[in-house]
């Protein structure tokens, strides 16, 4: 075994004697459908720690041939599938991470010259009698002819150096042009298999690797349930665990992975795995996905000047979701062309998830949403921050029923967030929303909640460990009368929903008047019969 040639399994052996492990060996059975085929080249791309290494390190252990792992699969989900046995250790993988090779590396001729040479020293260890190149694409040429054992070549981080030189076309063309060479229609690929966290950059008219499948964000295809853990995956861990599987929700929930199978669509509601393990493990729920990182890599984004970039997060902060094109986007850091490819690049980076069917972007949890507020806190933003700081007392005047207060505080937060066109309900919510921010700490916050005979407009429902908060039943209004949403409410049966709070229920109608631009709002307690 080898450093990069044939790793071998110990890797995949600490992840199994992890305290938690979760089953992700179905991801083999899909590399399976495509090994040895026209779609042999597949690139995995995830925002950082969705478990795309941990992926690697397995198929590395599943496919390397010097080494038998059936003791370590045998009892995974994999080894109930027809294909498992067939391709179990056949193959030379070749595994390497290339962010090993650029931080050693002061140039990506270097990165290259480097990563080459230390491929070829394990080739020629292993089979020196058929090495008579220096060359390594030669040289795998001329194992494969002999020995006619393809190799798996698994590529982790494939995407750093597009990070790390976001600048140097120059360089991104000739690191594109070295793997082009090195994959792209070879007898000797069995399986080509990269991660990242970008999508493969588009280059000039074309791709460079337009032989690769891509599984990103946008389009997961058969991988979205094997990158994060899924709803069911979490709810066993909070149940083994003893946490909350709510406030796992209300923290780590949100992104969504929507699969086409034939007429059909699944969405998988994904979890954060960094932050989930962390939380189950500690016992508490809070920021772990982004202690890695600060939100200077967020703020860089969305500060850029482009027109309705900061009235699209000033929404999705107050719980809207964006339509948006993805399609212009060029797959890089740099290359923005407006509004619509810095958002596309948020989603790639986990800081917003898309929803396939209806091509919308919202902020998916309250983990990456505080992150919106820390790097919004550092900016020009005033407004804001302000909305956000002051959603605090608007809470607490809810809560102590004090509607003048209440309706002072939305006037406030109107006045700050001018940049939202208030001109309907839907402005109105948006506001309200934003300016209630700080109830997210207790509630679970549903706009149109199906209840009796219609929707009741904002619903704050209590998760458990704050269940001695009232609940409450909001109903907006433009231009009409404030005590007639209270009597919408009783008499579409908005309540229904909420009967389990009986004594404990709160009913709020807000009222915009556009000759005062002032709100006026009524609150009142509901006992139901």
């Amino acid at each position: 075994m080898g450093n990069y040639l044939n790793p071998g399994s110990q890797a995949f052996q600490m992840i199994l004697d992890s305290q938690i492990f979760v089953d992700k060996s179905g991801l083999i059975a899909v590399a399976n459908r495509y090994i040895r085929t026209m779609q042999r080249y597949m690139c995995v791309s995830r925002p950082r720690r969705f478990g795309k290494s941990t992926a690697a390190d397995m198929l590395a252990a599943y496919y390397g041939r010097e080494q038998d792992a059936a003791y370590l699969f045998d009892k995974l989900k994999i080894s109930q599938e027809q294909s498992y046995r067939k391709h179990l250790n056949q193959y030379d993988v070749i595994k390497i991470n290339m962010q090993e090779f650029l931080s050693m590396s002061e140039s990506v001729e270097e990165m290259l010259h480097i990563l080459q040479n230390r491929l070829l020293k394990e080739l020629k260890k292993a089979y020196p009698e058929y090495m008579d190149s220096d060359r390594l694409v030669f040289a795998m040429q001329d194992i494969y002819a002999e020995t006619k054992c393809q190799f798996v070549i698994l590529i982790d981080e494939w995407d750093c150096l597009f990070r790390e030189y976001k600048q140097d076309k120059e360089s991104q063309r000739k690191y594109l042009d070295f793997l082009r060479m090195w994959l792209k229609d070879k007898d000797y690929v069995a399986l080509a298999y990269m991660t990242g966290i970008l999508p493969i950059k588009k280059y000039g008219s074309h791709s460079a690797l337009n032989m690769f499948s891509e599984y990103s964000m946008l389009n997961p295809r058969e991988m979205a349930e094997f990158f994060g853990f899924t709803e069911e995956e979490v709810r066993e861990l909070c149940s083994k665990y003893n946490r909350s599987f709510e406030e796992a929700k209300a923290w780590y929930n949100g992104y969504e992975l929507t699969v086409t199978q034939g007429q059909c669509e699944k969405t998988y509601a994904m979890y954060n795995p960094k932050s989930v393990v962390d939380a189950m493990i500690s016992g508490i729920f809070d920021n772990y996905w982004n202690q890695t990182e600060t939100y200077e890599a967020l703020k860089a984004y969305i500060c850029m000047n482009y027109d309705g970039l900061k009235e699209a997060v000033i929404k999705m902060l107050a719980g809207e979701k964006i339509h948006i094109n993805t399609g212009t986007f060029s797959n890089d850091m740099t290359s923005f062309q407006g509004r619509d490819d810095v958002l596309t690049l948020l989603v790639h980076l986990g800081y917003l998830s898309y929803h396939w069917p209806d091509k919308t972007v919202g902020i998916p949890n309250k983990e990456v949403s505080q992150e919106y507020v820390n790097a919004i806190s550092t900016m020009n933003w005033s407004e804001v921050i302000q909305s956000v700081e002051a959603s605090k007392k608007l809470l607490q005047a809810l809560w102590d029923m004090d509607a003048a207060a209440v309706a002072e505080g939305i006037d406030r937060a109107h006045r700050e967030i001018s940049i939202l066109q208030y001109n309907d309900e839907n402005f109105l919510s948006c506001t309200i929303n934003l300016a209630f921010y700080f109830a997210r700490e207790y509630y679970t916050i549903i706009r149109e909640l199906p209840s009796g005979k219609g929707f009741a407009d904002i619903c704050f429902i209590p998760r458990k460990l704050y269940g001695e908060k009232p609940a409450a039943v909001i109903e907006l209004k433009w231009d009409k009368c404030v005590e007639g949403a209270i009597d919408q409410i009783k008499k579409k049966q908005y309540v229904d929903a909420l009967r389990d709070y009986h004594g404990n229920l709160l009913l709020a109608g807000i009222n915009y008047d556009r000759k005062t631009k002032k709100h006026s709002c009524v609150i009142e307690r509901y006992e139901m019969e």
